[in-house]
């Protein structure tokens, strides 16, 4: 039968124009390391070694960004894909959307992670999950334990199940949820992500292979309204544009926690979701690896989800996926000789628990101009000139903002501001892996409605400092007649620090003189078929008081097609 696809964003792995670039840019990794490395050129040994040991962190993270990128290859979908494909619904025409793998019925369940979110934002996935193409049962695991959201479910036609405890959290939910449903395979949903109608046909047919652990899609936002909202998607997209394909290749891209499908043996074979971290995508993925499963990253957009808008939201957010990055390096170290991963795996893994420590670089960089400024302590030495700096410096730099120029679009300066000023965030993620401080547990994109300022003083105290300094190293300048490049240096950095602070300040004034937000219209329901298999018999009638066991199971009502079939089977009976 005929199938719609969505738009492709790798069919072919990078484009002449990207290669080129990701050539030119690696010649610049280089020379500016070599400049860097020249003993000619190395001057007083405080900000030397600063400089050096947050350029090679950089410096090491692009190269390996640079061979992964190079090592895309091209559509994922082969010839036993397409073939699954063509055989997926056997009996669609006749009005039956059961999807079928080696030519037998499998059941898909859809599950949606609940935890306080906002109920028409749980509303608008819930139907859109209920309304995708092909036989599977939609489930709303709520751990916010939430009345209103169990009747929309009941609403919306959708399972809902709550358990009586939060451990393990988002992957502790899942795994009761596996406790009940005994779908063949099942697809994970963040509340706010709203699936497309075609991700179940689509992720589906690559599990032909029967050594398939997983299919991951992008992530990709709808809600680029506020600085950080913007900052935070864009931050992503050469990761799920370039670096997650190019980690096909290696059987080592990951999980991203939302908009990805599982084989069930699979995770039964590694003892469910890991629980052990709060990054339980990365880990589920790294023990599947050790455990000889394949990964497959699909870079077609299935799901529409919602960024972090605001700097508690943000600051959250990466102080969680920062924690798990760098737990895996402390405690799980993937270069170790017991980790039982391919050669590839374990750099690229190395990449993911070490890619945070390049936000906590910034730090260092932002300290340099100021030792000058005030004490004379020079990186390079005198006879090397501000043209010839900035010369090796674009050929770095530079160089990465046109791969990200051309990944997005356009310049963002929003994502190198969060760059830049997140290395608070970073330090205390790190600090609290080496110290063992459990952070607990927050949704992406949760906010409060407390001030930013209470999240970002470390980034206010910098900015003071640095506004002060550039107004010592202009006087100084104007001293000597000559602009130094510590002032420039340093006036860029304040710039940017006072960028972020303003954003700060105007979310600040958001939040205290809220603005009155129209009903949004009621979304268009499907006019698609869909299937939703009915309850097994073997659970309990739900009621409509709390079930003293485990869990609190809801189904759906029976839709008007799953009637006529009980009626027409008992008919025959």
């Amino acid at each position: 039968m005929g199938r719609t696809r969505p738009t492709r964003g790798a069919d072919r792995g990078p484009s002449p124009v990207m290669i080129l670039l990701v050539l030119i840019a690696t010649i610049g990794i280089l020379a500016y390391a070599g400049f860097l490395l020249d003993p000619g050129h190395r001057g007083d040994w405080l900000p030397y070694s600063m400089v050096i040991v947050a350029e090679s962190i950089l410096v090491a993270q692009a190269l390996l960004a640079m061979w992964t990128i190079l090592s895309a290859s091209a559509d994922p979908r082969d010839f036993a894909y397409n073939d699954a494909a063509g055989r997926l619904m056997p009996h669609a025409r006749d009005g039956d959307d059961t999807m079928h793998l080696h030519g037998a019925p499998v059941l898909v369940d859809v599950f949606i992670t609940v935890y306080g979110e906002d109920i028409e934002t749980v509303r608008r996935t819930v139907r859109a999950a209920v309304a995708m193409r092909g036989a599977h049962r939609t489930w709303i695991l709520d751990d916010g334990r939430s009345d209103a959201v169990r009747e929309m479910a009941s609403d919306e036609g959708a399972w809902y199940l709550r358990r009586l405890s939060s451990n393990g959290a988002k992957a502790g939910n899942i795994n009761h949820a596996l406790s009940i449903a005994k779908g063949e395979y099942f697809v994970i949903l963040d509340a706010d992500f709203v699936p497309r109608p075609e991700l179940l046909v689509e992720m589906l047919p690559f599990f032909v292979r029967d050594d398939l652990a997983f299919v991951q899609s992008p992530q990709a936002y709808g809600n680029l309204s506020t600085v950080v909202a913007r900052g935070a998607a864009y931050m992503q997209t050469v990761f799920y544009r370039f670096i997650q394909p190019g980690r096909n290749r290696f059987n080592a891209a990951f999980c991203v926690g939302t908009n990805v499908m599982f084989r069930r043996t699979a995770i039964d074979d590694i003892g469910g979701m890991c629980t052990d971290s709060k990054s339980e995508d990365v880990w589920t993925s790294l023990h599947l690896h050790e455990r000889g499963w394949r990964s497959v990253f699909l870079p077609d957009v299935l799901a529409v989800g919602e960024a972090p808008e605001t700097i508690e939201a943000y600051s959250k957010q990466q102080l969680r996926w920062a924690t798990g990055g760098f737990e895996i390096l402390l405690q799980h170290n993937p270069l170790s000789p017991r980790r039982r991963l391919t050669t590839d795996q374990r750099i690229q893994y190395l990449v993911t628990a070490t890619f945070y420590l390049t936000g906590i670089c910034p730090l260092l960089l932002l300290l340099v101009p100021p030792l000058e400024i005030y004490f004379d302590l020079r990186p390079m030495t005198l006879d090397v000139t501000v043209f010839t700096w900035l010369l090796y410096y674009a050929g770095f730099y530079v160089m990465q903002i046109v791969l990200a120029w051309f990944a997005v679009g356009s310049f963002r300066w929003e994502t190198l501001t969060l760059a830049t000023v997140s290395f608070p965030i970073y330090s205390k993620a790190l600090w609290n892996v080496l110290t063992g401080k459990d952070v607990g547990w927050h949704v992406t994109g949760s906010a409060s409605r407390r001030s930013p300022f209470e999240f970002i003083i470390p980034q206010v105290l910098f900015f003071v400092f640095l506004a002060l300094t550039t107004a010592v190293a202009v006087w100084r300048d104007v001293g000597i007649g000559e602009l130094t490049l510590a002032t420039l240096w340093n006036a860029t950095n304040t710039v940017i620090l006072g960028a972020f602070v303003v954003t700060a300040a105007r979310e600040a004034h958001a939040i205290a003189h809220p603005r009155t937000v129209e009903a949004a219209p009621e979304p268009v329901t499907p006019t698609t078929p869909i299937t939703i298999v009915a309850r097994p018999e073997r659970m309990p009638a739900p009621t409509d008081t709390e079930v003293p066991v485990a869990a609190s199971v809801a189904a759906p009502p029976l839709t008007r097609r799953r009637r006529a079939q009980l009626a027409e089977a008992g008919a025959r009976s």
